[in-house]
């Protein structure tokens, strides 16, 4: 596999960088114009102007920088991109600009997680109803497994749950170590999580031997949900 190779920092460019960094728009504005600092510019990692302005959220920075002709869909040497980075701090204004003007929604990091999983994983679900209507994969996995809906159960947001359910997420979807969300929300305590994936009939017998999550809980709330539904689903 070839490395990639980055533009040398200058000064002029990690100023430009300071002003993406810190929304300083004027200054940002008056480092592109004088046509000494490359829009594309990039740090020894790989990051662009537009990454750090959309990781921060400065929609304004990063309408200019598009303005100005930003390639939206660079990524870092970590594959990380603009939509990305916006997607994982729930900048909804910055990943719709990113979007409307070709941001690729299927760009992943090096690990596999896509802006949807990142957004998924912040519970941000504004910019996840975006992606979703947008094309994103709501069964994507990262490299190990992890799919948005189980990222979104473990971190126990249950809001996030409901509308990935309700667009098609694979409730019984296992991580390669075998868990599944249901289990996940079950060790973790998350009550609302497991209401909303019980409306779903997920499988109950997930690991070997058909042990149940309920077995390896002992919040008692969790232990009367689940077997509320195991009993019916034996009979």
């Amino acid at each position: 596999m070839c490395r990639m190779s980055f533009k040398k920092e200058t000064p002029l460019a990690n100023a430009a960088f300071w002003a993406a960094r810190r929304g300083n728009l004027a200054l940002l504005k008056l480092l592109l114009n004088s046509g000494r600092v490359d829009v594309d510019c990039r740090d020894s990692h790989g990051t662009t102007l537009l990454m750090v302005a959309a990781y921060a959220g400065h929609i304004d920075c990063v309408r200019e920088l598009v303005l100005q002709g930003a390639d939206i869909n660079l990524q870092r040497e970590d594959g990380g991109t603009a939509l990305l980075a916006a997607s994982q701090y729930g900048h909804m204004q910055v990943v719709e600009t990113l979007l409307k003007h070709g941001a690729n929604i299927h760009d992943q990091l090096y690990d596999g997680a896509t802006a949807l999983f990142l957004a998924a994983q912040g519970g941000y679900l504004d910019v996840i109803r975006l992606l979703l209507a947008s094309g994103a994969k709501v069964n994507q996995p990262r490299q190990d497994g992890t799919a948005p809906l189980w990222i979104a159960s473990q971190m126990g947001h249950s809001e996030v749950v409901r509308v990935m359910l309700l667009r098609g997420a694979d409730r019984d979807a296992a991580r390669n170590d075998g868990t599944t969300a249901l289990l996940k929300a079950a060790n973790k305590g998350y009550n609302d999580v497991i209401k909303e994936l019980l409306k779903f009939s997920p499988t109950l017998g997930i690991l070997k031997a058909n042990e149940l999550p309920a077995e390896l809980t002992k919040n008692e709330r969790i232990l009367r949900l689940l077997r509320s539904k195991e009993g019916p689903r034996k009979s």
